[in-house]
């Protein structure tokens, strides 16, 4: 039941990825929904069977430093365009 639940969570999320394409901010949370599925199969996987959490607790540390570093991002864009259209990163 539960991988099921995350196979449809990442289905959903990456679907919602490559649908919506016009925000920078909708595609940032379409790929923190990916990450949140892919960390919750690894804790799925280090209780089934036995791990310990280093392992979960070292990707939730990467997962963090790229949320922070997509928002970083969209600050920066907010600020040099004025808003976070993905058309206006491209010059064409």
């Amino acid at each position: 039941m539960n991988l099921l639940f995350i196979l449809y969570l990442f289905l959903f999320s990456l679907f919602s990825l490559v649908l919506v394409r016009k925000h920078i901010l909708l595609c940032l949370l379409s790929l923190e929904f990916i990450i949140l599925s892919l960390l919750y199969l690894i804790l799925i996987y280090c209780l089934m069977f036995k791990y310990s959490m280093y392992l979960y607790l070292l990707f939730m540390t990467f997962y963090v430093c790229e949320g922070v570093l997509g928002l970083s991002v969209l600050v920066c864009l907010i600020r040099s365009h004025g808003n976070d259209y993905l058309n206006s990163m491209f010059l064409w």
